[in-house]
């Protein structure tokens, strides 16, 4: 927390110098009007009495003193009391990081940006529906500072302690698993509040335990496991399955869980194929002939960004989403794109209850309706999952603030709040408990595709409670997959 602009906490003993300087003007003046008031009169009466000069020349000084007294209390007073409201005028300056630039700008880093904008706009004018009507935070205006998340992980360690050393209070961002991984520890080792709002690999809390790192977004065990569930339900004779995955945390971390899932679901099952191309690559002529020659009843990928609409335009020309059944775990950023261009019965996801598959409550229909409006588009998932960060952030600081009696809490206070916190979300409730309190859960969703009057639409949508996708607190997701879902005795 910060004085809103500069220090005006230092503007109530400046209104009191003020004050007293006054009162050295008020007289000062007061005695040369009181003198230039008798010179005048001496010259009008030609009176020779000094001691009735004297005593008119008191009686003259007092009135005006008076007079200018009376005025100067009143401006000192306003300007105390002005500067005394300017320092309860609080701010909380939040460092948003998400990509700005690149490839996985346009359908992830944007929408995420401007899902921040609005939501801040809209809290700080106090226009954001129940449960979220107080304006800010707690009454503290939100002010966001954003960064380009572009350029890797050194870069992105090193953006982040500059951040840090701007003096926000606290960081939101990250949709690279990569970069999650590599500030986690960074956070912990400066004391910074920071909210990972979309990165999905479990390493950060299930390898790890932090105090001042948090994450609002569900991990990706429970993409993989609902979307075996899904493909087991609606293609039970699955035989061979095969993936295509970027070669890093996230792509690595979704196919070991979706392959663990299917073998628990399907044991028996056999694994075709399994692509590694680099993140970024863009160019995937290779791993779709392999695809292609596999004979894999289904093909798994966690592509997102500009590399799952490059592989969607570069696989459906060549049949790929015809020879196999293609699930796509973010599958939902690359409608408002490519739309038409993906073909009848892929299966999709959005990471969550989010766009299509939101509850209609009445946060989400002032969600969609606000972006919508203000950007021409609905929000994807990468906006609901950073409007969610924002108000788990201002849930947490308005619980803290209410439990220290009304006053603005410290940074511990917010993160002890934050802990086990249970808040709404454009997508439906949000429960901050596993990872000690510090990792989100809540359900998932898939569809698949068909087409209907031109118009992409989601047909035999499912619906995943949070507790059949999600290991316990504590049990970690390759473990309990490989218990059946159950927790291992």
């Amino acid at each position: 927390m910060r004085p809103a602009g500069n220090s005006s906490l230092l503007m109530i003993p400046t209104a009191v110098r003020v004050f007293q300087v006054g009162i050295f003007i008020v007289y000062r003046e007061a005695a040369g009007l009181a003198r230039k008031a008798l010179v005048n009169k001496e010259c009008r009466v030609q009176t020779s009495n000094k001691k009735s000069n004297l005593n008119h020349m008191r009686g003259t000084m007092k009135t005006h003193f008076s007079h200018a007294f009376r005025v100067v209390v009143v401006a000192a007073s306003v300007a105390i009391l002005l500067a005394s409201a300017a320092a309860q005028e609080k701010s909380v300056k939040i460092g948003v990081v998400t990509f700005l630039s690149g490839a996985a700008a346009a359908p992830f880093g944007v929408p995420a940006k401007n899902a921040a904008d609005l939501v801040a706009e809209a809290a700080n004018a106090g226009k954001l529906p129940a449960p979220y009507a107080t304006k800010g935070v707690g009454g503290a205006a939100i002010e966001l500072a954003f960064l380009d998340e572009a350029g890797g992980t050194t870069k992105q360690v090193t953006e982040y302690r500059n951040l840090v050393q701007r003096d926000v209070d606290l960081v939101i961002g990250y949709i690279s698993s990569g970069d999650c991984l590599a500030v986690a520890p960074t956070a912990e080792e400066l004391k910074k509040l920071t909210v990972f709002f979309d990165c999905g690999t479990p390493r950060i809390f299930e390898d790890a335990s932090y105090k001042y790192v948090f994450r609002t977004g569900a991990m990706a065990t429970m993409d993989n496991i609902a979307l075996a569930m899904y493909v087991t339900q609606a293609k039970p004779n699955i035989k061979k399955i095969a993936g295509i995955n970027q070669n890093y945390a996230w792509g690595q971390d979704s196919w070991n869980d979706f392959e663990a899932s299917m073998k628990a679901l399907k044991p028996g099952v056999e694994v075709a194929t399994a692509q590694w191309p680099q993140f970024l690559s863009g160019q995937y002529g290779a791993e779709i002939s392999a695809l292609l020659s596999s004979g894999a009843d289904v093909v798994h990928s966690s592509f997102w960004g500009g590399d799952l609409e490059a592989f969607i335009l570069q696989a459906a020309p060549r049949g790929l989403f015809q020879r196999s059944i293609v699930l796509l775990t973010g599958g939902d950023t690359a409608i408002q794109k490519l739309g038409s261009q993906i073909p009848d019965g892929t299966v999709i996801g959005a990471r969550g209850p989010f766009d299509m598959f939101a509850p209609d409550t009445p946060l989400n229909r002032w969600f969609r309706k606000a972006y919508q409006d203000k950007y021409g588009v609905p929000p994807n998932y990468p906006a609901y999952k950073m409007a969610q960060a924002i108000l788990g952030v201002k849930s947490a600081y308005e619980k803290a603030r209410a439990g220290n009696k009304g006053k603005t809490p410290n940074q511990d206070q917010v993160i002890a709040a934050f802990e086990n916190l249970t808040f709404e979300g454009p997508g439906g409730k949000v429960q901050m408990s596993t990872g000690k309190g510090h990792q989100a859960v809540y359900g998932t969703a898939y569809g698949t595709v068909k087409h209907e009057k031109g118009q992409l639409t989601l047909v035999d949508v499912k619906t995943y409670p949070a507790d059949k996708v999600t290991p316990p607190d504590g049990v970690k997701s390759e473990a309990w997959i490989k218990a059946g879902f159950k927790k291992p005795s």
